[in-house]
């Protein structure tokens, strides 16, 4: 076994940006990209956007009158969560200690300045959502910590912030109302983390209106805020919701009651936002790991496609000028900021990324239905191939047809690549995400064994050279998977991962436990058979494969003392193991620090994998 530490100091970022033997997988983490970027409502020429243009992800506000950019944060471990004033005055963003996700809000003027912090009399904590209103002097802060549950604070320039919310189990701010009358929050005060509830308060915190798909039935549904209208005095607020097993939007008038179904004759699951002037909204429409646009006309109820290549749109806004904005890419095509009025809208300085091989389709019937995989190899290459299993957190998440720097590295070593929407995956209807509670990670392993019997008896994976990976979600299945399933995989390679569920639940942030509650029906202490059930840590003597595991010191999501038991389990038996501890939270920000994490993932596997 070996084991090192993040202290060991990458090299510089960009030293060999120029280097023209760098290879190409390097060269796809290293390139500069940036995020879709956010406009200021009542300012439309003032963006923000993240791009690692330095090395590390930080904030960039884009004044497009003038074409001048600014770099408005520079922290060691990077910074990504950040809000535009409507106004365009301000910049918030949210201040944690290396990616430990509890900090507080601060804020920086547009044109640059001091930093100074946003809400004064407001402790840190983990963060519950940000609503800022168009006056410029009102914001709506969430707040979560172990200790009090959600708390939801009303704060004005000026004044001591207010407390207009409080519960044990989660809950977050979802808008504020064009005129800041009216604020929406999503929260799961019935104990459900999954299915949230909506409702509408008044600035001093009375209740205006409440909208809950989970009473009256058997079947849990939820509900998300997806914004207020963008009118003055406009009380309709969109809603996605899963009355017909998908997430769908309809139009609910708080004011009213009435509820506006728009009932679009799409498959798979459907999201939106407004158009700037309220009179249509912006579709987005994600099926079966690939996504498209929409425009939909609220007098005509018209729905008309928008034109976007095939792949994933993972972000779209309507502009004031009636065009759409759009941050598009595929599994072969880097990822880039476009226009409906043609071309790209933000170009990333230096260095191109590299493309890779297109993603394949492939369709395994299993236990529980179809399973949908993504399957990339080397352009020629013929099987059976040593093949990686990557496997995507969440779990409420879905791996698509979108350009990912790990996938297109292992790639270029030789390896086929086989990513598994598994249930609990978004996209494939309500019953299909839904459908992992109580046996956690134990269904997800099932679909994940009969795409691995697939691709071994399709002539894709040679059985003898199988690598299960994933981080977070993914590097908790990995790890319960060489435990449940070790005849199956020749390696494993788990990053930031649940190890010991029990010890993972106690030490975890508030918000997480409560969707540990949800899924397993309780807590440890009242469900103890199926956390044992579930956890790595339950079926860690049985692993052969040999494992590395990657993990962050200041992680609040998957904590560092319940790997540290499962590493201890490890030892004491003398199994093949590495571990590498990095000084960060659920990830790092650093592009150095993530080649140097792949870099000893690949050299874990060329020493361990048979040749």
């Amino acid at each position: 076994m070996t084991e090192s530490n993040g202290s060991d100091s990458p090299r510089q970022p960009g030293r060999r940006a120029l280097d023209e033997e760098m290879p190409d997988w390097e060269k796809r983490f290293r390139a500069p990209r940036v995020s879709l970027p956010d406009w200021a409502e009542d300012a439309p020429e003032r963006s923000l956007f993240v791009s690692n243009a330095t090395g590390t992800y930080e904030l960039y506000a884009w004044d497009r009158t003038t074409g001048e950019q600014r770099q408005v944060t520079d922290r060691p471990n990077g910074t990504t969560d950040g809000v535009l004033s409507p106004d365009g005055r301000w910049i918030w963003w949210f201040d944690d200690k290396d990616g430990d996700e509890f900090g507080i809000w601060r804020r920086q003027p547009f044109e640059g300045g001091p930093d100074e912090v946003a809400v004064p009399g407001l402790e840190a904590s983990y963060s519950a959502g940000l609503a800022l209103g168009r006056d410029g002097r009102t914001a709506v802060v969430g707040r979560s910590t172990d200790e009090e549950g959600t708390t939801i604070h009303l704060a004005r320039e000026g004044e001591e912030p207010v407390e207009i919310y409080r519960h044990r189990e989660s809950a977050g701010v979802g808008d504020l109302s064009h005129d800041g009358t009216l604020i929406a929050i999503e929260h799961t005060e019935h104990g459900d983390a999954m299915h949230p509830a909506l409702r509408v308060l008044r600035p001093d915190g009375t209740t205006v209106a409440e909208l809950d798909d989970t009473k009256g039935g058997t079947v849990e549904l939820g509900l998300e805020v997806l914004g207020f209208a963008p009118v003055e005095g406009d009380t309709r607020l969109l809603v996605g919701h899963q009355r017909r097993g998908r997430w769908e939007p309809m139009v609910w008038d708080v004011a009213t009651g009435e509820e506006t179904d728009l009932s679009l004759d799409l498959p798979g699951d459907v999201s939106a936002e407004w158009f700037p002037d309220g009179s249509g909204l912006l579709i987005g429409h994600s099926y079966e790991a690939r996504s498209e646009l929409f425009r939909y006309d609220l007098a005509t109820y018209g729905l008309t496609r928008i034109p976007t290549p095939r792949g994933t749109v993972s972000g779209a806004t309507a502009r004031p000028d009636g065009s759409v904005e759009y941050l598009w890419s595929s599994a072969a095509e880097p990822s880039a900021v476009r226009s409906t009025r043609g071309g790209v809208v933000l170009e990333p300085p230096g260095m191109k990324s590299p493309g890779s091989v297109p993603v394949e389709d492939a369709w395994v019937e299993g236990p529980g239905g179809r399973i949908h995989a993504l399957i990339q190899k080397p352009e020629g290459a013929t099987g059976p191939l040593p093949t990686v299993f990557d496997i995507h957190g969440g779990p409420t998440w879905h791996d698509s047809d979108s350009f990912a720097a790990g996938p297109a590295a292992w790639v270029d070593h030789g390896y086929a690549v086989v990513r598994v929407n598994y249930r609990g995956s978004t996209g494939y209807g309500r019953a299909w995400t839904d459908a992992l509670k109580h046996r956690v990670g134990l269904i997800e392993l099932e679909d994940i064994a009969a795409v691995r019997e697939w691709a071994v008896a399709s002539g894709l994976a040679d059985p003898e050279r199988l690598i299960l990976t994933g981080g977070s979600w993914g590097g908790y299945l990995t790890l319960l998977g060489l435990g449940t399933q070790p005849d199956s995989w020749t390696l494993g390679i788990a990053a930031v991962p649940v190890a010991d569920y029990v010890t993972a639940y106690h030490d975890e942030m508030e918000a997480l436990k409560a969707l540990d509650r949800t899924l397993f029906g309780g807590t440890p202490e009242e469900v103890p058979e199926r956390f044992e059930a579930s956890s790595p840590l339950t079926y860690v003597d049985q692993v052969k494969a040999p494992v590395y595991i990657s993990a962050g010191v200041n992680d609040p999501r998957c904590p560092i003392r319940q790997i540290e038991n499962y590493v201890k389990r490890l030892e004491a038996r003398g199994a093949v193991h590495e571990v590498y501890r990095y000084d960060a939270g659920h990830g790092s920000l650093v592009v150095d620090e993530r080649i140097k994490q792949f870099r000893l993932e690949l050299d874990f596997a060329q020493r361990h994998l048979p040749k």
